[in-house]
Protein backbone atom coordinates (compact mmCIF):
# COMPACT_ATOMS: atom_id res chain seq x y z
CA UNK A 1 0.00 0.00 0.00
CA UNK A 2 1.27 3.19 -1.22
CA UNK A 3 0.87 6.66 0.88
CA UNK A 4 -0.25 9.41 -1.10
CA UNK A 5 1.16 12.97 -0.73
CA UNK A 6 -0.13 16.25 -2.60
CA UNK A 7 1.58 19.07 -4.10
CA UNK A 8 0.32 22.32 -3.81
CA UNK A 9 -1.29 22.93 -6.90
CA UNK A 10 -3.02 19.95 -6.55
CA UNK A 11 -4.68 20.80 -3.34
CA UNK A 12 -5.89 24.51 -4.98
CA UNK A 13 -7.21 23.13 -7.80
CA UNK A 14 -9.14 20.43 -6.06
CA UNK A 15 -10.45 23.12 -3.35
CA UNK A 16 -11.82 24.88 -6.85
CA UNK A 17 -13.82 21.72 -8.15
CA UNK A 18 -17.39 20.85 -7.27
CA UNK A 19 -18.06 18.14 -4.93
CA UNK A 20 -18.81 15.25 -7.80
CA UNK A 21 -15.36 16.30 -9.85
CA UNK A 22 -13.64 16.24 -6.66
CA UNK A 23 -15.07 12.67 -5.54
CA UNK A 24 -14.37 11.38 -9.27
CA UNK A 25 -10.62 12.63 -8.89
CA UNK A 26 -10.22 11.66 -5.23
CA UNK A 27 -11.29 8.31 -5.66
CA UNK A 28 -9.36 7.19 -8.84
CA UNK A 29 -6.36 8.62 -6.82
CA UNK A 30 -7.11 6.17 -3.60
CA UNK A 31 -7.29 3.46 -6.03
CA UNK A 32 -3.63 4.58 -6.84
CA UNK A 33 -2.44 3.85 -3.29
CA UNK A 34 -3.20 -0.46 -3.92
CA UNK A 35 -2.41 -0.36 -7.58
CA UNK A 36 -0.14 2.35 -8.76
CA UNK A 37 -0.33 1.14 -12.43
CA UNK A 38 -4.32 0.61 -13.07
CA UNK A 39 -4.66 0.26 -17.42
CA UNK A 40 -4.79 3.62 -17.98
CA UNK A 41 -1.49 5.21 -17.33
CA UNK A 42 1.13 6.09 -19.59
CA UNK A 43 4.23 7.65 -18.96
CA UNK A 44 4.70 11.92 -20.15
CA UNK A 45 7.08 12.40 -22.74
CA UNK A 46 10.53 14.13 -21.39
CA UNK A 47 9.53 13.87 -17.94
CA UNK A 48 9.56 11.41 -15.17
CA UNK A 49 5.66 11.38 -14.29
CA UNK A 50 3.09 9.47 -15.13
CA UNK A 51 -0.62 10.32 -15.95
CA UNK A 52 -4.37 9.17 -15.43
CA UNK A 53 -6.96 10.90 -17.18
CA UNK A 54 -10.18 10.80 -15.03
CA UNK A 55 -12.56 12.54 -18.11
CA UNK A 56 -11.21 15.66 -18.95
CA UNK A 57 -9.00 16.05 -16.21
CA UNK A 58 -5.51 14.59 -15.90
CA UNK A 59 -3.52 14.09 -12.59
CA UNK A 60 0.39 13.73 -12.65
CA UNK A 61 2.33 12.08 -10.37
CA UNK A 62 5.45 10.16 -9.31
CA UNK A 63 6.15 7.26 -7.36
CA UNK A 64 9.03 6.49 -5.15
CA UNK A 65 9.11 2.38 -4.45
CA UNK A 66 11.48 2.69 -1.56
CA UNK A 67 9.37 4.70 0.53
CA UNK A 68 6.28 3.34 -1.19
CA UNK A 69 5.06 6.59 -1.78
CA UNK A 70 3.02 8.02 -4.74
CA UNK A 71 3.42 12.10 -5.53
CA UNK A 72 0.44 13.74 -6.96
CA UNK A 73 2.09 16.71 -8.69
CA UNK A 74 -0.28 18.30 -11.23
CA UNK A 75 -4.38 18.15 -11.66
CA UNK A 76 -6.04 20.19 -14.11
CA UNK A 77 -7.81 19.94 -17.33
CA UNK A 78 -6.09 18.50 -20.07
CA UNK A 79 -4.89 21.26 -22.35
CA UNK A 80 -3.61 22.94 -19.08
CA UNK A 81 -1.84 20.15 -17.25
CA UNK A 82 1.01 19.54 -19.60
CA UNK A 83 2.73 23.15 -19.41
Amino acid sequence: MFQIFYSNQAKKFLRKLDKINITRILNKIEDLSNNPFISDIKRVKGKNLLRIRIGSFRVLYEIDYKEKIIGVVRINKRPRVYD
